[in-house]
């Protein structure tokens, strides 16, 4: 297991990190798991052997329920791993209990933290924007959070560019805790956060974390141009996401990670997610699984390297067309580009 520092901290992750969204299995998260206590503390055990130790919850995951089943599980070995979750979205009727305002962020932290079964939050991270609420007042919260020694960094999720730069250029100028991390979906299938999420990365120092890199099985091998939709998977029980607005093209990328795959011996999931894992700004990915077997899959991951050449095939089949300005940048600037604008444009380069 290859370890990676988590954006610009001193924060050290495995490039795998276990996603916990499948413990539960309450409310509408019946549909992607039900992991139960033993199930988890199996899938932990899985982990630790494999060399993990970074674990991705949220509270929100089965209201609550995931929470209590990690904090479970990982009793007595809470120093060996890291424990990340994450705040926002609905966890009662009250119209205050979400968000990030101050009032919600600090009781959601208080709760994961007593689910949780732990005196800190190794990565506590806004799970998703809040336009509601002022940016100062949810880092001014965040920072006293990490004062008062409940939380030891910070993070975001499913921000935008704009979001996240004006969330870091308010902590540079209130001297509030930076963000070191953005929870991002990212795969061959959705490659949109390269246009600025994946330069922000590069540029700013914050680290990937890769949620549903496998497109929510999408990219597993199991979907086929032509076959039946298999059963007992996510979109089955009519999960919703990813989008996927032209399957053809997805039939495509599977495909040539079908060929890969067989040419090198391993499965087309591990495939994709070592493609992830070559991505410029990745920390870490993060997997989760129904089944042990689908875990223990994905977690060989970690040791594939793909080839040039087998990237330049996952390239031809995936790779959407330059947003503007950034054909214009390709066109005009290529003498002057930065690693940073290297992240997007440099495979288009050679076009």
């Amino acid at each position: 297991m290859e370890y990676r520092l988590l954006g610009r901290s001193g924060l050290k992750v495995s490039t795998l990190t276990l996603g916990t969204m499948t413990f539960g299995g309450g409310g509408v998260f019946q549909k992607t798991g039900s992991t139960d206590v033993a199930g988890a503390r199996r899938q932990i055990d899985m982990c630790l052997d494999a060399g993990v130790n970074f674990y991705d919850t949220a509270d929100v995951y089965s209201t609550g329920l995931s929470e209590e089943i990690v904090g479970e599980a990982i009793e007595g070995r809470r120093d060996r791993l890291l424990i990340a979750t994450k705040a926002r979205f609905p966890m009662s009727e009250d119209g205050n209990d979400r968000g990030l305002s101050r009032h919600h962020l600090v009781r959601a932290c208080e709760a994961s933290l007593k689910r949780l079964k732990t005196d800190h939050i190794d990565l506590y991270q806004c799970h998703q924007w809040d336009g509601q609420t002022p940016l100062e007042e949810t880092l001014r919260a965040l920072d006293d959070l990490v004062e008062a020694g409940k939380v030891r960094y910070v993070g975001v999720s499913n921000f935008s560019g704009w979001h996240l730069m004006k969330a870091l250029g308010i902590a540079e100028r209130e001297g509030f805790v930076r963000p070191v991390a953005q929870q991002i979906h990212y795969t061959l299938q959705a490659r949109d956060a390269e246009n600025e999420l994946l330069p922000i990365a590069v540029d700013q120092g914050v680290g990937i974390l890769v949620w549903s890199p496998l497109a929510g099985g999408l990219l597993s091998g199991k979907y086929r141009r032509g076959k039946p939709e298999p059963e007992g998977t996510r979109r089955a029980a009519e999960w919703s996401e990813p989008p996927v607005y032209d399957f053809e093209k997805l039939y495509d990328i599977v495909e040539v990670l079908a060929e890969i795959a067989k040419g090198r011996g391993v499965s087309a999931a591990q495939v994709s997610l070592a493609w992830l894992l070559a991505r410029p700004g990745v920390a870490s990915v993060i997997v989760g699984a129904r089944t042990d077997e689908q875990l223990a899959d994905n977690l060989k991951a970690a040791e594939l390297t793909l080839s040039q050449e087998e990237v330049d095939r996952l390239e031809e089949a995936s790779r959407p067309n330059l947003m503007y300005p950034y054909w214009h940048q390709r066109n005009t600037a290529s003498d002057r580009l930065s690693q940073a604008d290297l992240a997007l444009i440099k495979p288009y380069l050679s076009k």
